[in-house]
């Protein structure tokens, strides 16, 4: 377990819009698996790796990111020395209209007082169960200046895609942007590692030069003047990049494999505990391969979906390759297949939605239809 470094989590993302799951929330914040947020696996990634101080920085609607991590006890981050560190957009007049992927500028104090000789600085669309010891080895070991980590998912996720192309040492030669035809299957995840140190000097160099947004893959795309090194993790990682993206690594946990890959195979994923009685059965319920969390009452039908906590399904009432999250009613008599329900919505007697596997229908936080 490695202990000399600190972690830097980008709590959203301007190039990835989730349309109605992002209108009242941070990327990180939403809601994933029946019971955790986005942002539990990176966080957990990093505390199972020996990392006692994070910094989550945000950019916009993080309230209910807030209200989430609180005091970040439930990672045990609530301490007096390091911790956790909620770090909001450090934004003045001269920077509204720059565009760029994140707003790094407002971290510097936060870097600076560290004693951290390294920075794990990851963006908030990547589902995954792994530590970080490896990676900082492989760093070490490369003489990188910068190590970024990757899969060979190549432009199976759809957009943003970064795509690596890597010499015979496995440093970073070029890395492309959505490519129509892509120079390799190196795939991205948003993750990178160096010294704390160095992230400083190119924080400021930056700000010097007029820019104050700053993220993971403008660093990497600095490959012409920092050595650049590509680490390969060859685990279940699951891409939020759309809300296709969102839906298809939900459904993808109904797979054992990939369910006990993330959740069983590695650390635990750690999240804010709500204890609720646990889920009722009635009389002619009945559930199919199915994730349902705790304090629902299961009247109808519910098949290949994920129920999160508090959800009530009426009775004469099915549910089909449906996600559907905390505190739902749905009444009697509706059929609901390929459908996203965000929190606080309710379903009126006799409603009949079905979406496409690609397109699903998405009814936004506290509507009712």
């Amino acid at each position: 377990m490695f202990n000399n470094a600190m972690g830097l989590i980008l709590a959203d993302n301007k190039k990835i819009s989730l349309g109605e799951l992002t209108v009242p929330r941070a990327l990180s914040a939403i809601p994933f698996a029946g019971r955790y947020r986005i942002i539990d696996f990176m966080l957990s990634n990093m505390v199972n790796s020996g990392i006692k101080n994070v910094g989550v920085l945000t950019l916009n609607k993080y309230k209910s990111l807030m209200d989430h991590l609180g005091t970040g006890a439930a990672w045990s981050l609530d301490r007096k020395n390091d911790g956790l560190h909620i770090l909001p957009p450090y934004v003045n007049s001269e920077a509204i209209d720059i565009n760029g992927d994140e707003e790094l500028a407002g971290v510097l104090d936060f870097l600076r007082t560290s004693r951290a000789t390294y920075v794990i600085v990851a963006n908030s669309n990547i589902v995954l169960n792994t530590t970080f010891d490896d990676m900082i080895s492989a760093h070490e070991k490369s003489g990188a200046d910068l190590t970024v980590m990757y899969n060979r998912d190549g432009t199976k996720y759809g957009s943003p895609c970064y795509i690596l192309d890597t010499d015979n040492d496995g440093f970073v030669k070029d890395m492309l942007f959505n490519p129509q035809k892509a120079a390799s299957n190196k795939s991205s995840l948003g993750i990178i590692c160096l010294r704390r140190d160095m992230l400083v000097d190119i924080i400021s160099k930056q700000m010097s030069h007029g820019m104050t947004h700053f993220g993971v893959h403008s660093m990497v795309k600095m490959f012409d003047e920092l050595k650049v090194f590509a680490y390969e993790y060859n685990g279940t990682a699951l891409r939020i990049n759309s809300v296709q993206g969102y839906f298809n690594s939900s459904m993808t946990l109904l797979n054992e494999s990939i369910r006990n890959d993330l959740f069983w195979s590695g650390d635990p994923v750690y999240t804010k505990v709500k204890d609720e009685a646990p889920t009722l059965y009635f009389d002619n319920a009945e559930a199919k391969n199915s994730i349902i969390s705790d304090g629902c009452r299961i009247y109808g039908n519910v098949e290949d979906s994920i129920i999160f906590r508090s959800v009530t399904v009426s009775k004469n009432t099915t549910i089909k390759n449906c996600i559907v999250m905390q505190d739902v009613h749905i009444s009697e008599n509706c059929h609901l297949e390929n459908v996203i329900l965000d929190k606080n919505s309710f379903v009126r007697p006799g409603v009949r939605l079905v979406g496409h596997h690609d397109y699903p229908v998405v009814i936004g936080k506290g509507a009712g239809i």
